[in-house]
């Protein structure tokens, strides 16, 4: 297949594939598929030979966001019944980081919902970062709090953070249709303001949303020409409770599609299968490794994963194996352009779950007081925080129960909200987490 050879070879050389190649990826058959994903799997081992990275979410702060993101089980409105509560004290969250650790991750992604963060919750993250650097030796940590003011990205990097996560989520064209409380531009300029900071950047997108190829291409091209390192590829979860409940488009073979069209795009950046993979990939995750070298282990923000063995089997059945701490990521090329590591001025750059704003007060009244992961009741709300989404799997609302959830969507064709599950477990729980 000539569309094929031709993308390997300008993957090889790092060199951007015109539109109508990418759009020619998403266009092609079932039939076609296994070549597909053969071609864009000689990219990605050429770059990250067989090597997975494992990334683990820890949820600082649950639920009641005033952004109106429809995908997020989080945002203004939502009647999803997902966990809420308040700031994780920093040792809490250095436990519940542990615990991913533990099971291989290296690096451990700080997501706290809300539109972004106050000056105090900054010094709240910082706290919690520096406790989990001194805990576990070598570990990377990335934040995700939202949209971020002049001078915030350098206070997180002076605490140890080695990266932020901030999703464009969809393309320019269509933001406006999913989100109304920001702009796509407010979150291009907190990309920009991690990248300049000397942060990794890390920003995806969320598929499945009810978009075009044409804006799958562009959302992507737009990537990569921000140039992150980390390319979180999150499929949309319609979970009972959003606005995009109803929106089950995607097969597995489709979703394949998507992550190789992303690779080719993206040659040499870190390519993260992010939330929902479970969920749309199903028994085709392991195809997906030939695509990505970067998942979330375990559980998501607000909603379960494969449990954290199974993970670790998948990756070893597969021919694959977990990158282990002291090995650098990223190709020598992207490390050395930007010490730190913002990639390589043309290049295109995850966790999760999620990347958008997702979280913080949600409406009039006295604010909760910052505890220790403290449940907090529907409807009350919290003092203003940080977003819910990006180094993060995408968790599109969640459902009130997958119950429920199947009994909504039975007719809508392909739909599984039987592999939906609100996360019960872990942070902001008295639960073992899932790692």
């Amino acid at each position: 297949m000539d569309l094929l050879n031709t993308l390997v070879d300008k993957g090889l050389r790092r060199e951007l594939p015109t539109r109508e190649e990418a759009l020619a990826v998403l266009a092609t058959s079932d039939d076609e598929l296994l070549d597909v994903v053969a071609a864009a799997g000689k990219v990605r081992r050429h770059w990250f030979g067989r090597r997975v990275k494992l990334n683990y979410l820890v949820n600082l702060k649950s639920g009641l966001c005033p952004e109106d993101c429809s995908y997020c089980s989080q945002r203004l409105g939502s009647k999803a019944d997902i966990l809420k509560y308040t700031w994780l004290k920093p040792e809490d969250a250095s436990k519940a980081a542990a615990a991913g650790i533990a099971g291989g991750a290296k690096r451990v992604c700080l997501v706290a919902s809300g539109r972004g963060p106050t000056d105090r919750d900054v010094d709240r993250v910082s706290k919690t970062i520096e406790a989990i650097k001194e805990d576990n030796e070598g570990v990377e940590v990335c934040a995700c709090l939202g949209l971020l003011s002049d001078g915030q990205a350098e206070r997180l990097r002076s605490a140890g953070a080695d990266a932020y996560n901030h999703n464009l989520n969809t393309s320019e064209a269509t933001y406006g249709e999913i989100t109304t409380t920001h702009t796509y531009e407010d979150r291009v300029d907190t990309v920009r303001k991690a990248h300049e900071a000397g942060l990794s950047a890390c920003s995806g997108l969320i598929a499945g949303m009810g978009e075009s190829d044409e804006d799958l291409v562009n959302v992507v091209f737009a990537l990569r020409e921000l140039d992150p390192d980390s390319v979180p590829v999150n499929f949309l979860i319609p979970f009972e409770g959003t606005p995009l409940a109803k929106e089950w488009n995607l097969t597995p073979q489709r979703a394949l599609r998507i992550l190789a069209m992303v690779r080719f795009v993206c040659p040499d950046v870190e390519v993260r299968l992010a939330g929902g993979r479970e969920v749309h990939l199903r028994t085709l995750q392991p195809l997906a490794l030939h695509l990505a070298n970067s998942i979330f282990l375990g559980d998501y923000l607000t909603s379960e994963g494969q449990a954290g063995k199974a993970d670790l089997e998948m990756i070893a059945d597969a021919g694959f194996e977990v990158e282990g701490a002291g090995t650098t990521t990223l190709p020598e090329h992207r490390v050395d352009a930007a010490a730190g590591g913002c990639g390589t001025g043309g290049g295109c750059g995850s966790e999760s779950g999620s990347g958008g704003v997702c979280g913080s007060t949600a409406g009039a009244g006295e604010p909760v007081a910052a505890g220790a992961g403290e449940p907090v009741a529907a409807g009350e709300p919290v003092a203003a925080g940080a977003v819910a989404e990006g180094d993060v799997p995408v968790e599109a609302g969640a459902a009130a129960g997958a119950g429920a959830a199947a009994e909504a969507d039975a007719t809508v064709p392909g739909a599984r909200p039987d592999l939906v599950a609100v996360r019960r477990r872990g942070a902001g729980t008295d639960l073992a987490p899932n790692a």
